[in-house]
């Protein structure tokens, strides 16, 4: 009979070996599963990024829609009420938005976030002028915006300058 020693000298090398072996299929199997995927998410890459690109397009095109001065030129007055004039506008931007909602699944959250916020304060500096005692019709509510808008950026330019830096990134 062979003693417990020198069967474990014999086994030694073996089990050495196989688990040299096991380990160099498993880094093998993830290397492979790696690559797979790699090219998997560039494949899809090709496939997503012409949409991506639409999206921020319609974005840029809402926001420069819902810029005040291009806003005042686009949507007239139907009466000489202030307060109608506010609604139209108002409703105007939202009509915007509620069309381009679903554009904001090909977008980071903060870009989004970005967006809805330029759309609120546009709606803010629409109502704020408003309530202004100087303004006192819908011509002068028009007036009044430009006037505001005259020194100042508006929300749409500072969330198309982070788009155009988003955009930027992802195409890098």
């Amino acid at each position: 009979m062979i003693p417990v020693t020198e069967l474990l000298f014999y086994c030694l090398p073996a089990v050495i070996t196989g688990l040299v072996a096991y380990y160099f299929f498993q880094q093998f199997v993830k290397n492979e599963n790696s690559r797979r995927h790699f090219f998997l998410k560039r494949e899809s890459q090709k496939d997503i990024l012409p949409i991506r690109l639409q999206a921020y397009e319609r974005m840029v095109l809402f926001l420069e829609r819902i810029n005040p001065s291009k806003l005042l030129l686009r949507v007239s007055p139907n009466g000489s009420g202030k307060e109608e004039y506010e609604a139209l506008l108002i409703r105007n931007i939202e009509d915007e938005y509620d069309h381009n909602l679903s554009q904001q699944i090909y977008m980071s959250d903060e870009c989004w976030n970005v967006i809805k916020t330029a759309k609120n304060s546009t709606i803010q500096l629409i109502r704020k002028v408003n309530m202004s005692e100087k303004t006192d019709s819908a011509d002068k509510l028009r007036e009044s915006i430009l006037n505001e808008m005259f020194d100042k950026t508006s929300p749409s330019a500072a969330a198309l300058a982070y788009i155009k830096k988003e955009v930027g990134d992802f195409l890098t």
